[in-house]
């Protein structure tokens, strides 16, 4: 029998954007089933008024608090207002610094959204998002040789997310859909740079994630064949056919998430080249 689930408030403060606490919050809170964490993020924050603000929604729907705070300051106010709450705090960069520290025989530079600096990296990453939006779904499909990553697959295999996610770590991806009977691009055949991967799932999850679709759509038609697991079967074996015939990778995403569909992209690329 299921546990019923419980909810829990976890706050989240940053002296940059959040992201590096929002991932360690998820990371950690996945790993309870029962538990539901009800995230509060409170970026920016820089200054003891900042600080004291935040402690007032605090004390309103106390629970967990993990902060990325550089200056030791703000960081001692931090930990000593949590003692006085009696609430469970965490300094989730500093046991890491502590290690770098130790490592590199020099203490960190302690810079706040050091990471976020518009740097080469940052529009490197830029380029690839413009690239990938512009060669979504097909578009644009006579320049595949100028893409780092082209993903393949038929609808609702999760190409579009995947290909964001790719993006935003600077590889430029672009992505075809595979239409069953419909050959695809030349270009994309005759494409020597890229790493082509075909996207798959099974039947039963494609549809489930088409009929969500539906049921999510104003339009009043509703293609039966789109549902149906007959015909995705046939559009899989399709897709599959293309790819085996090419050479190309594929990779199944009926229960990986998009960032493990990413990451096992991301280690194929490594390897092919």
């Amino acid at each position: 029998m299921n546990k019923p689930q419980s909810f829990f408030h976890l706050h989240l403060i940053s002296d940059a954007t959040g992201e590096t606490l929002l991932a360690a919050g998820r990371a950690a809170s996945a790993q309870y089933k029962d538990a539901r964490a009800i995230e509060h993020i409170y970026p920016l924050i820089r200054t003891e008024k900042q600080v004291a603000k935040v402690f007032e929604d605090i004390e309103e729907e106390p629970g967990i608090i993990l902060y990325t705070v550089v200056d030791q300051k703000l960081a001692r106010g931090i930990d000593e207002r949590c003692a006085a709450m009696g609430l469970p705090c965490v300094s989730v960069l500093e046991p890491v610094l502590a290690v770098f520290q130790s490592y590199l025989g020099t203490p960190a530079g302690r810079r706040v959204g050091a990471q976020h600096v518009l740097d080469a990296e940052y529009f490197r990453r830029i380029d690839a998002l413009n690239f990938t939006m512009e060669h979504d779904d097909g578009q644009l499909p006579a320049n595949m040789d100028d893409a780092d990553i082209v993903l393949i697959g038929i609808s609702r295999t999760s190409k579009t997310p995947t290909s964001i996610y790719l993006a935003n770590r600077g590889i430029k991806t672009a992505n075809i859909p595979i239409v069953l009977g419909v050959p695809v691009p030349e270009s994309l055949v005759n494409a020597r740079t890229p790493l082509i991967v075909g996207l798959v799932a099974t039947a039963e999850r494609i549809s489930h994630v088409r009929q969500n679709r539906i049921l999510g759509n104003t339009s009043t038609y509703v293609p039966s064949d789109y549902v149906d697991r007959a015909a995705i079967n046939e559009e899989l074996a399709y897709a599959r056919q293309i790819c085996t015939r090419h050479g190309w990778p594929m990779i199944d995403v009926s229960r990986r998430s998009i960032e493990e569909t990413a990451a096992a992209i991301v280690a194929l690329r490594g390897k092919s080249r």
